[in-house]
């Protein structure tokens, strides 16, 4: 519940749309079907943000979820022996990815036909995948054969990976904008029935 005679209000796009009485907040939240959330009390205005308030409920317990811990898993990478660079590195993409959310990454080279001749070729492949991720990752275990796939396993190397998430999450921070950054400060859903009485309330005395 709004107590303030005044709040300062950012659209749903992150726009500044000024200074108002909490009723005239509540009335621009309903034209757009969302809601009024206050995301900063203790500002002078308070400072509220027309959002949907059950969408951003959600996105702070899946970000809360992603904190309590992540249980490894197995996730795989295919390659074949003569995978281009552009291929190659959408493949590195998703191996990164794997390894910062802490999963276990399994690279394999497919051979076919004749390709069985030059294995070599495989492993010129998998040395520089190793190479190409560099200190994020560590072979856990090496190159083998299994039939027609050559295979190695890399677990991330937690210490590195810790400084990677480190620096994307400050640079995430800087590019936020001043909404965003207000918007994580945490907030209650404002209901609209009950701040227009208290505006009306308020008016009264």
């Amino acid at each position: 519940m709004i107590r303030a005679a005044e709040i300062r209000v950012i659209g749903g796009e992150g726009e500044q749309l000024g200074v108002m009485t909490p009723e005239d907040a509540i009335r621009k939240a309903e034209e757009v079907g969302l809601d009024l959330v206050e995301v900063a009390p203790g500002s002078r205005p308070p400072v509220c943000r027309i959002m949907d308030y059950g969408r951003y409920k959600y996105e702070q317990k899946k970000k809360a979820g992603k904190g309590r811990g992540h249980a490894a898993t197995l996730k795989e990478v295919k390659l074949r022996p003569r995978t281009d660079q552009h291929d190659l590195d959408f493949k590195l993409k998703n191996a990164r990815r794997f390894l910062l959310d802490g999963d276990k990454v399994k690279v394999t080279v497919m051979y076919r036909g004749r390709e069985m001749v030059h294995r070599e070729i495989g492993r010129k492949q998998l040395d520089r995948v190793v190479e190409l991720l560099g200190e994020m990752a560590v072979v856990e275990n090496p190159p083998r054969m299994e039939g027609r796939f050559l295979s190695m396993i890399l677990i991330p190397n937690r210490e590195v990976v810790e400084q990677i998430r480190r620096a994307e999450k400050a640079a995430a921070k800087a590019e936020a904008t001043q909404a965003e950054v207000i918007e994580e400060a945490g907030a209650e859903p404002v209901s609209t029935q009950a701040a227009a009485e208290e505006q009306s309330l308020a008016q009264g005395d």
